[in-house]
């Protein structure tokens, strides 16, 4: 068995080698040859011309048609896939905290949340740290508005609270809940984003706060003051919305029906322009194809982006296109997603069989030029998990992101936050990788 598994891995570890010279002259095309700065260039032209793009929106509408033809012209193969999406609107809202002293609350409504009745709900607040917290004092919520003032340990872990906050809240009487937003850092930035109401629980106004006001109420209730706060909020669903998921290809020369998926989503929250989260994902996955197209470079396996929509509700473009194609998983090679952020690459994380693994180490020896030969466990994302879920390999970029969260679902994110040369290096990481692999004799082994 070992003897299989030394010889498998030396004729992968010489066949990779090969590929040398191809991936520094992707490296040189991205970070010194014409292409510099151009996926910084495209994201800043996309989102300064389209701004915001949530599900269901015109502007999303207009983001899908402007890729459609900016691809196209880039002399791409470039088609839209339909899908339905779901269409929640914000309307107008406000949160006033009314006793002990009057004071503007920044808020952003929460993705799916019920509007308030058009007075707004004017009440007393009840901050707990934690559902814990709230279980313990269920006898004090009814009739209230919840604040959480839970604090920021890590995104994966907090994000409950946004999620679940106003389901848990409902369940012991509340009529209103405020989440402290999911962030490490403020600026008296509210951080909206997608909440799940619980089937069977009645279903209440959620907003995001700063964590600045979540923390002078938790303050002023430890000091036994009654607050009031008045929350109004438009918010409603409206019936889901015709949308597209948008595919652009270069056709493998070998085995076309073969497939290595690039990806990021398309979509955004309604505030900011959606730059970092997930315009640079999109933009990187586009500029790996161009990047490849440019250097008349064709691989064995047809190489295929996928621009995602409705990601931010829950990955339903991706849901609905993996319902699609599932018919052909065998012929999925590989699964790459961008969606957090295109900062200073550090490594490429992967999910895959052992073999698949070592091949992939290969692969990343390849990106030496860039110091990025580094690969993690635990490939990610919301829309490719339905692939890695049933075994298909899978790979994300990990990227210094210590900021990310600061401007996550927020005003904050704007061009402002992108770097010409990160963005690069993204590119050409993601460039080497699927040409690569896309071009290697064999799939990578499930």
């Amino acid at each position: 068995y070992f003897d299989l598994i030394f010889l498998f891995y030396g004729y992968f570890a010489a066949e990779v080698a090969g590929y040398v010279d191809v991936a520094k002259r992707i490296i040189d095309l991205a970070l010194f040859g014409a292409a510099q700065n151009r996926s910084y260039r495209r994201l800043a032209d996309f989102t300064d011309t389209i701004g915001n793009r949530v599900s269901g929106s015109k502007n999303l509408e207009k983001a899908i048609n402007y890729m459609y033809d900016a691809m196209r012209q880039d002399g791409l193969d470039v088609h839209l896939e339909p899908v339905k999406i779901p269409h929640w609107v914000r309307g107008e809202e406000s949160a006033e905290m009314i006793e002990p002293r009057p004071k503007h609350l920044a808020m952003l409504g929460l993705g799916s949340s019920v509007g308030t009745p058009p007075e707004g709900i004017t009440a007393e607040v009840l901050v707990v740290q934690s559902f814990e917290e709230l279980k313990r004092r269920a006898g004090e919520a009814a009739g209230k508005i919840v604040v959480f003032n839970q604090p920021f340990v890590s995104y994966s872990e907090t994000v409950a609270y946004r999620a679940f906050g106003a389901s848990e809240a409902a369940k012991v009487g509340a009529l209103a809940t405020l989440i402290r937003s999911i962030t490490p850092f403020s600026i008296n930035s509210p951080h909206t984003g997608w909440q799940d109401y619980q089937n069977g629980v009645k279903q209440i106004p959620t907003a995001c706060i700063t964590v600045e006001d979540a923390e002078l109420m938790a303050r002023m209730a430890q000091r036994g003051q009654r607050i009031v706060v008045r929350l109004t909020m438009g918010a409603k669903t409206l019936p889901d919305a015709d949308s597209f998921n948008t595919v652009a290809e270069i056709k493998g020369w070998q085995h076309p029906e073969q497939v290595v998926l690039l990806s990021g989503h398309l979509d955004s929250w309604d505030v900011g322009q959606g730059a970092m989260d997930d315009g640079g994902g999109a933009m990187i996955s586009w500029e790996a194809l161009s990047l490849i197209k440019d250097l008349r470079l064709r691989p064995r396996r047809t190489l295929r982006v996928v621009l995602w929509t409705a990601e931010e509700q829950g990955g339903v473009g991706a849901q609905q296109y993996y319902n699609l194609h599932k018919v052909n998983v065998s012929n999925f090679d590989l699964v790459m997603e961008s969606d957090l952020g295109t900062f200073t690459p550090l490594a490429l994380q992967f999910t895959g069989s052992d073999a698949a693994r070592m091949v992939m180490e290969e692969v990343v020896k390849l990106l030496a030029p860039i110091n990025v030969t580094r690969l993690e466990s635990h490939g990610e994302g919301t829309d490719i998990s339905p692939w890695m879920e049933t075994g298909v390999p899978g790979a994300s970029l990990h990227v210094a992101d210590d900021r990310y969260f600061w401007f996550h679902h927020t005003e904050g994110d704007t061009m402002t936050v992108q770097d010409p040369r990160e963005m690069d290096l993204c590119s050409a990481l993601w460039a080497v990788v699927a040409y690569v692999v896309a071009d290697l004799q064999e799939m990578l082994p499930r």
